[in-house]
């Protein structure tokens, strides 16, 4: 089928959530543990995060951030303990998982020959979106992207090419965002978006679990701040504007 000149998959879409998945928590991990060989990056990390939640997690270079996100999003394996995703369980579950769930990490997963157009009309027939073309286009606009969409993404920019990941992420409505450091390579604008879409996603019921190093941002966003340090989880408090002092603290003692 032929959308505005360009070729979009005839697909159909996957059977939504059950309701058992809905009334789940959004994540759920228990005592978590996570060894690379000798070095133990996570250790017994249990978290809850609800619908209608963003949770920032903080701390220091090394403390087990990326590991925790990638631990999350079925993309580790974890030593030991428990990962639910909407009542779905890892491993067994691990693919139904990933139709719920929508990533941004270090790397964009982005395929430099492509189009911006034909990079999310790829991931768009991967998840069997039957209104594609509309979506892509959405997600375009939502990410300020809607004149970039014929060009090859090596001839963009860091921060365009970030944009383009998370427009890949959403793409395909998650119920569940993992953001690792989303806000990387962004200009002010591109920030502004990225907190719009945290919110909407929030607002409609999703959950999100974002690490960024800009602290400000985080506590902007989230409604919940968890602390890691050397694959322990610290504390948690609610976030708030006060918390900011405290947070760039405890960093700068802890780097």
């Amino acid at each position: 089928m032929a959308v505005a000149g360009r070729d979009v998959a005839r697909t159909e879409t996957p059977p939504g959530p059950t309701a058992a998945a809905l009334a789940a928590p959004a994540v759920e991990a228990t005592g978590l543990t996570k060894r690379y060989g000798n070095r133990l990056a996570l250790h017994d990390v249990s978290l809850r995060v609800d619908a209608g939640e963003c949770v920032g997690i903080f701390g220091p270079n090394g403390a087990g951030k990326s590991t925790l996100l990638r631990v999350l999003s079925t993309l580790a394996r974890p030593t030991a303990g428990q990962v639910r995703c909407c009542g779905l369980e890892m491993p067994a579950q691990a693919s139904e998982m990933r139709r719920l769930v929508g990533a941004v990490g270090h790397q964009t997963y982005l395929y430099d020959d492509l189009t911006v157009w034909e990079n999310l009309d790829f991931y768009a027939r991967l998840y069997g979106l039957r209104d594609a073309g509309d979506r892509i286009r959405q997600v375009l606009d939502l990410l300020g992207l809607g004149d970039r969409a014929d060009e090859r993404v090596r001839a963009l920019s860091r921060g365009l090419q970030q944009r383009l990941a998370i427009a890949r992420a959403i793409l395909h409505r998650p119920r569940v965002l993992l953001l690792d450091e989303p806000d990387t390579g962004l200009d002010r604008e591109g920030r502004d978006r990225l907190a719009g879409i945290i919110g909407e996603q929030v607002r409609l019921g999703g959950a999100v679990v974002l690490t960024t190093h800009a602290v400000e941002f985080g506590c902007q966003v989230a409604s919940r701040v968890l602390f890691l340090d050397r694959g322990r989880l610290l504390w948690e408090r609610p976030a708030s504007g006060d918390l900011v002092d405290e947070l760039e603290r405890q960093l700068r003692r802890r780097a």
